[in-house]
């Protein structure tokens, strides 16, 4: 992945149609590559523990790694892409420098859990066709796997469309900056208490709580244009409340579910609910950008370089306020209809087909 990444931004002497494709297949080998990664790294939490409060303070604190990744990456990234003035060298730049960030954070967590305690090992259908009649077998997981989805969704529409909304609603590029920290802050700060919630009141009563106020920031986030840039990071600091909410509770739901499952069915099925989750999540991230793209063809978007920013018609303006706001609040908004028909019952355990793996 590091590699990968790196070359998405090699910009390469392309352009048109060969740039494009260029970008395309990097970006979709480099989501192969965090789909390779990232498949066993959600899987292992419910293969270490069965234990659904040393489940939740696990996620915990991967989520606190996450927050200062997100948000070294975030902050840093913009800042050394401006920093020559939007150059191609800049970009190589700041690809290189996230690569190795990346580097450091993947094989940080391979030599940190190495050595980590398995209580079962999961079993993979040998199908994506079994994969998924397996996932239809389970109607909690296809509730809170939509549910997660269409948040992610919502989340990835959002994040891309930081830069336009800094650039055009906010009136300065560098503004992305101050957004990511205003976003990505609160996640290290309140996931602690988001996981004193859920402990208190459930996972899923915490989970509501984070979509409402995931949705409620992002209208307010629609009202920046005759609030003034005061609203408009206020509204950012209560989506990434929201965020830090949204990054810890859906995994600890799937965890559960996932043991839920194990006690109904005797089949360790981990790993194909977790293949099936980080592929749809990849998916919807992917598609942010797509949907967001569409928003500003739409709404008349004139495109640009780097270097010569044209004037904007009025509706692209309001296209980009509200692809970052309105869209994402009504995505949100339509994840709680399954956030509402999620049910996990405890199931009375029933002997597992494989015997549980020892620790090393």
């Amino acid at each position: 992945l590091p590699p990968l990444f790196a070359l998405i931004f090699a910009a390469p002497p392309l352009r048109g149609a060969p740039a494009a494709g260029y970008v395309a297949a990097l970006f979709l080998l480099a989501a192969t590559a965090y789909a390779v990664f990232q498949v066993p790294y959600v899987t292992m939490p419910a293969e270490m523990t069965e234990d659904p409060r040393e489940r939740g303070r696990v996620l915990g604190w991967r989520v606190g790694f996450l927050g200062v990744a997100i948000l070294l990456s975030g902050a840093l990234a913009p800042a050394i892409a401006h920093a020559d003035g939007d150059t191609p060298g800049s970009y190589r730049l700041m690809g290189v420098a996230v690569a190795v960030l990346l580097a450091v954070g993947m094989f940080g967590a391979w030599s940190a859990t190495r050595r980590a305690p398995a209580v079962a090992r999961s079993e993979a259908e040998p199908s994506l066709r079994a994969q998924l009649a397996a996932a239809r077998s389970s109607r909690p997981f296809l509730h809170l796997a939509g549910m997660w989805t269409l948040q992610a969704l919502a989340i990835g529409v959002m994040l891309a469309g930081v830069q336009y909304f800094a650039t055009y609603t906010l009136g300065s590029a560098g503004a992305v900056t101050p957004l990511f920290a205003c976003l990505i802050g609160p996640l290290v700060l309140f996931m602690p208490l988001w996981n004193r919630l859920a402990r208190r009141k459930g996972v899923t009563y915490a989970q509501w709580c984070a979509s409402l106020l995931y949705t409620a920031g992002a209208v307010l986030l629609a009202f920046t244009g005759s609030g003034g840039p005061a609203v408009g990071y206020a509204a950012v600091v209560l989506v990434g409340i929201a965020y830090a909410g949204l990054q810890l509770l859906p995994l600890t739901m799937l965890a559960d579910t996932l043991a839920a499952d194990a006690a109904a069915t005797g089949r360790r099925r981990a790993a194909t609910f977790t293949g099936l989750w980080t592929a749809a999540e990849t998916l919807a991230f992917a598609l942010g950008a797509g949907v967001f793209a569409t928003v500003l063809a739409v709404t008349g978007f004139r495109s640009s370089d780097a270097a010569h920013q044209v004037e904007q018609p009025d509706a692209a303006l309001t296209g980009i306020t509200a692809g970052m706001s309105v869209l994402p609040a009504l995505l949100a908004a339509a994840s709680l209809v399954l956030l509402s028909r999620y049910r996990v019952t405890p199931a009375v355990n029933r002997p597992l087909q494989e015997e549980p793996a020892r620790a090393d």
